[in-house]
């Protein structure tokens, strides 16, 4: 083994060590901190409690996103505790002076959605946020994870995290995907074959032609389901069409500093050589439009295919909590609600895709169509692009930017016993609401069953 030759994560990793520790975890330094009013307001209190400050608040970022409503937002919240939590969350970034986009704000929305989007987020940074779905920032070469409210606490006061280094592993795959498929099927299929902790213990790097064909929108939904078969974090090495995506964007270096940033952006790449600690590799051309069929985001089948038996106890459970049995055709499921949002797949390119897909039919009777933005950008982008009229034409609801209908903390919640085909990024029971029935699916697959009431195989969209 050549010890000189580095992974991108390794790159990354060690360009922000502080310190080690003999025999002990690191100490990395945080370049860019991200909060919102959920997991930020004890770590807030745990400062204030020790008379500690925010050591660096302009390396901090706030919006407000996992619990606001996605109507009537410029009314005052009705739910009590989302609305002290805003409220809280708006006082703390005042009394610290951090940057906030909060409601009301033409930058808020979804916090992996506003960042990349604002230029916030760049190749080689470190980034954490009290949230698992941080793993979204790595599909620019960035090494970004949730943390838990004791660590935002220890974020806020030292801007660094005591941390062992994750172990490093590769997937690559190489191929020509099939038709109608997008990014995130490509990652329900790869859980799917790993399964939900087949990344335990490992930060991920995606490699080959599929990956780097991408679209900066499909890295993110890719990364961004990192952490749904256990993985530490995802992440991609920045090329050109990272640097397109981020030159120019509000918070996006500028000048000579662009040109610095770029010529050391283009180091981040794993060496020609370097070991990783373990390695998978898929064939695109194995890769359909994907569901999922059970009760967490490893349960996922292509749509050409019937529910499978059951192989454990764990797996006889979830089906009866779906209510779907074995050798069942997934067309014959009835879909109820539609959701196409959420941190996964809530960007400009989801809509695109759906609206290019829905244009001139109109959705069921039977089915409530869900459209709900990731931030008050993307809003803006399907008005400025004339996506509303399709939408509103097929008889969707445009809803305004959030969290929605994924993590059931809102007013989006599914009704027990209903089939939601969710473009969320988990389906965990209860996950949309108590007793919600989730299909995971891309927004096409998701657009689609919104057409037909029921999940089908694609024809040609020509």
């Amino acid at each position: 083994m050549n010890n000189s030759k580095k992974t991108l994560f390794d790159k990354v990793w060690d360009a922000h060590v502080v310190e080690t520790i003999p025999d002990g975890p690191q100490i990395i330094y945080i370049d860019k901190h991200l909060i919102h009013e959920v997991t930020s307001p004890q770590a807030f209190a745990e400062l204030e409690s020790r008379n500690l400050e925010i050591f660096r608040p302009e390396q901090i970022v706030a919006t407000a996103d996992h619990n606001v409503p996605t109507l009537h937002q410029e009314q005052p919240i009705r739910d009590e505790l989302s609305r002290n939590q805003v409220e809280q969350l708006t006082e703390n970034c005042k009394k610290n002076n951090i940057e906030l986009f909060g409601l009301g704000h033409q930058y808020q929305g979804i916090v992996h959605i506003i960042a990349p989007e604002l230029g916030i987020t760049q190749p080689g940074m470190s980034i954490v946020c009290g949230d698992s779905h941080t793993s979204t920032h790595g599909a620019f070469g960035s090494i970004a994870f949730g943390i838990g409210t004791s660590q935002v606490a220890q974020v806020f006061a030292s801007q660094c995290l005591l941390l062992n280094k994750p172990k490093s592993m590769r997937i690559t795959v190489n191929g020509k995907l099939n038709e109608n498929v997008q990014p995130k099927d490509v990652i329900l299929y790869i859980i799917s074959k790993i399964g939900t902790d087949g990344g335990t213990g490992y930060f991920c790097e995606y490699a080959g032609n599929v990956f780097e064909e991408m679209s900066m929108e499909g890295r993110m939904t890719v990364c961004n389901m990192s952490i749904e078969m256990g993985a530490r974090g995802g992440m991609i090495a920045p090329d050109e069409t990272t640097f397109e995506y981020v030159q120019g964007r509000k918070f996006a270096p500028k000048g000579e500093d662009w040109h610095e940033k770029v010529a050391y952006w283009r180091t981040l790449k794993t060496d020609e050589g370097a070991v990783f600690d373990e390695e998978l590799s898929f064939d695109a051309s194995d890769i359909y439009p994907m569901i999922t069929y059970g009760t967490n985001p490893g349960m996922g089948i292509s749509i050409r295919e019937v529910i499978p038996a059951p192989q454990n106890e764990s797996e006889e459970k979830a089906l009866k909590y779906m209510g779907l049995e074995a050798g069942q055709a997934v067309n014959s499921i009835k879909v109820n609600y539609v959701f196409i949002g959420s941190c996964t797949n809530a960007r400009i390119e989801d809509f695109r895709s759906a609206a290019q897909y829905i244009k001139g039919k109109n959705k069921s009777d039977a089915v409530k169509a869900l459209i709900v933005p990731g931030s008050q950008q993307v809003v803006k982008q399907i008005y400025e692009e004339g996506l509303d009229k399709i939408f509103n034409d097929a008889g969707f609801q445009i809803r305004q930017p959030g969290c929605s209908a994924c993590l059931a903390m809102n007013d989006d919640k599914i009704p027990e016993g209903e089939y939601c085909v969710s473009t969320s990024n988990r389906n965990f029971e209860g996950r949309q609401g108590q007793g919600a029935r989730t299909i995971l699916a891309s927004p096409l697959t998701a657009a689609k069953a919104a057409i037909e009431g029921k999940i089908s195989a694609f024809e040609s969209l020509n």
